[in-house]
């Protein structure tokens, strides 16, 4: 078993320091040299132009970090390779690689954004043999002369940034730095999302990978080295909140703050959104789905300030009820957020929001924010939003809502609603942002190992309606009333025919997200149903299948299956819901502080489940186990008895 010592830790962590603070003693001279050529006049072109910091990749120690310490395993995900320590005393979940990759792929289209304001131009390996054979002769000359105007309009030449290198500038007219990200992952383990930053996103300048455990804070500063990355990545040994309360100031704060935890994110929100920078970047994860699926909607209120409830659109809730919690959180501070993507994949969620600052856009946020009304009988949805405002010309009125929008009971099946909420009831994707990053992934689909599958989901992203939260599915429609299921472009074409909106969504193999009332859908299983009738004496007069059935539909359905039923995402087979990728893929077990988790996840299954399918039949086995008649001493078969009449200690005599 690996141990690991305060010693270690102190000789690792200030080897680390050394190496990323040892370096700009040279880079000082490279500086200040520019400057006096720039003062004299006499600077060469690089100097007249803006001076660019020369290449600070650092090599790794063979002796100090090639070396593995025994128990120790190398792991190997996309640019990086990690040291693991054989106990469970750092976390790693293999399964979440599509998590890490995805935001590689966001990251690096955020950082193209923001950077190209500032003169700089990202070059990630794998583009540059990009060739695009769509375009016709009027496009290509288009974008050459987009192309031209650029090169014309810049003031200055464009740095080239590359991955693995800082992204640092000295400009000769204002005399300061034009820097790259600043990117904070606040729940590093062992640093692997971090050493990938490194490695795969360029315009990067520092990346602060910071962890309370003391073992893991070495163990990022050992991989850093390994990887030749020390002086991009900070190894850091603080408390994540604590860490980003003392970064709020305005010249402080992180561009890209990435939080990961094992559980509920909520204990870091209030200084995840202080910390951000104007605009910056905010990437969360919650695989905390239990809570916010609906099972204990009175501890998802305490964590985040909303209340879930069980749905068939459960996922898509949970990610709302992350936005919400994060607007609110924001609002304080007089911040707001954008959502660019929001991800409901495995058994955890992912969103990335921008965060603003703007008092007078805060006071949308009560308008952005909605009650839900679901009917615990039928699965009818209806929104409350939270307020309401109006535009009168320039200015902007704020006002209560009014509602509510449904009566004490369903108007189609009779039953009660249940309310769940506040939850973000805006878009929770940026379509154009989405657009960038799934042309960059399918263009260079070398660059992840996940990429077929970020292909496929970021494709259903694009084709889901903005403005239509939550979604219907199909088995739980024909449950209600007892009929077959309908198939999926049947469906489909008889809403488009009429007359309205449809889509599919991520978060749910046979979801059905469409802009028609309640009362349209069940018009049209009406209408389904007579074509494929059930049996109508076997149902109860009181369900919600008599009530529902019971009407007539007030529309003639056509279920004419129509070529746009089909999404593109679904005709080009891509990987939209793929299989297990392994057997007991869910979440991992939590690292322990000693580690030392020797048994083996399948034997603790068998310790604690599938006790009656292994049943003891020989006599002689049950005498290991004690007797439960004889220790409250109503046992009369004496020494016959096949349990074991040993003593037991009790309670008080452990305790001595």
């Amino acid at each position: 078993m690996l141990v690991w010592s305060a010693r270690v830790f102190q000789l690792v962590f200030s080897h680390h320091l050394y190496l990323s603070c040892a370096r700009p003693t040279k880079q000082t001279s490279c500086w200040n040299f520019g400057i006096i050529a720039a003062r004299r006049g006499q600077g060469t072109m690089e100097a007249s132009q803006g001076l660019e910091i020369p290449n600070t990749k650092a090599e790794p120690s063979v002796e100090a970090a090639t070396e593995l310490l025994p128990g120790e395993t190398v792991v190997k995900e996309g640019k990086a390779a990690i040291l693991f320590p054989s106990a469970n005393e750092v976390f790693y979940n293999p399964v979440q690689e599509f998590n890490r990759d995805l935001t590689s792929a966001v990251i690096t289209e955020f950082a193209r954004e923001l950077l190209v304001q500032r003169g700089v131009k990202l070059v990630v390996p794998g583009e540059e043999d990009r060739v695009v054979v769509s375009l016709g002769e009027e496009e290509v000359e288009e974008e050459k002369k987009e192309e031209e105007e650029e090169k014309n309009g810049a003031d200055e030449p464009a740095l080239t940034a590359t991955v693995g290198e800082k992204c640092e500038r000295l400009t000769v007219k204002t005399l300061l730095f034009q820097k790259g990200l600043r990117v904070l992952e606040g729940l590093a383990a062992s640093g692997l999302r971090s050493v990938r930053f490194a490695l795969e996103v360029p315009g990067l300048q520092s990346i602060t990978a910071n962890d309370f455990s003391a073992k893991a804070a070495a163990l990022i500063a050992r991989n850093a080295m390994y990887n030749g990355v020390s002086h991009l990545i900070q190894a850091s040994c603080k408390d994540a909140s604590m860490l980003m309360y003392e970064m709020r100031g305005k010249k402080q704060r992180y561009d890209v703050i990435d939080l990961d935890p094992y559980g509920s994110p909520a204990t870091f929100l209030d200084a995840a959104v202080q910390a951000v920078s104007d605009g910056g970047l905010l990437c969360v994860t919650c695989t905390d789905m239990a809570v916010m699926a609906g099972n204990s909607g009175e501890t998802c209120y305490s964590k985040y300030g909303s209340v879930s409830i069980k749905s068939k659109y459960c996922h898509e809730m949970a990610l709302r009820i992350i936005l919400h919690s994060l607007d609110q959180r924001a609002g304080v501070y007089q911040r707001y957020i954008q959502p660019l993507l929001s991800i409901s994949a495995d058994f955890y969620i992912r969103v990335f929001v921008r965060v603003f600052t703007g008092q007078a856009t805060v006071k949308n946020s009560a308008s952005k924010q909605a009650l839900v009304y679901n009917c615990t009988g039928c699965g009818s949805f209806y929104l409350q939003r939270m307020g309401r405002r109006t535009s009168n010309g320039r200015q902007m009125k704020y006002s209560a809502a009014t509602g509510p929008p449904v009566g004490p009971e369903c108007e189609h099946c009779g039953q009660r609603h249940q309310l769940g909420g506040p939850l973000w009831a805006e878009a929770i994707h940026d379509l154009t942002f989405v657009q960038k990053v799934l042309s960059a992934v399918s263009a260079n689909p070398g660059r992840f190992g996940t990429s077929k599958r970020i292909e496929g989901v970021l494709s259903m992203v694009t084709e889901e309606l903005e403005d239509v939260p939550f979604y219907y599915t199909l088995d739980s429609l024909s449950s209600s009333i007892r009929c077959n299921t309908p198939p999926m472009l049947q469906f489909r074409s008889a809403l488009l025919h009429a007359g309205y909106k449809v889509s599919l969504s991520h978060a749910c193999k046979n979801a059905i997200k469409t802009d028609a009332p309640p009362a349209t859908i069940w018009d049209i299983m009406r209408c389904w149903e007579k074509i494929h009738p059930v049996k109508r004496e076997k149902l109860s007069n009181t369900s919600p299948s008599f009530r529902i059935l019971s009407k007539e539909p007030s529309l003639e359905a056509c279920f004419t299956v129509r070529e746009d039923a089909n999404p593109q995402s679904r005709r080009r087979h891509l990987t939209r819901f793929q299989e297990n990728p392994e057997a007991f893929w869910g979440p991992k077990a939590r690292a322990k502080a000693g580690g030392g988790i020797s048994d083996n996840l399948q034997d603790k299954r068998k310790k604690f489940q599938n006790k009656r399918k292994n049943q003891i039949t020989e006599s002689s086995e049950l005498k290991k186990f004690p007797c439960k008649k004889f220790r409250k001493g109503t046992c009369t078969y004496g020494d016959q008895c096949s349990y074991s009449h040993d003593s037991v200690p009790t309670n008080e005599d452990k305790m001595e």
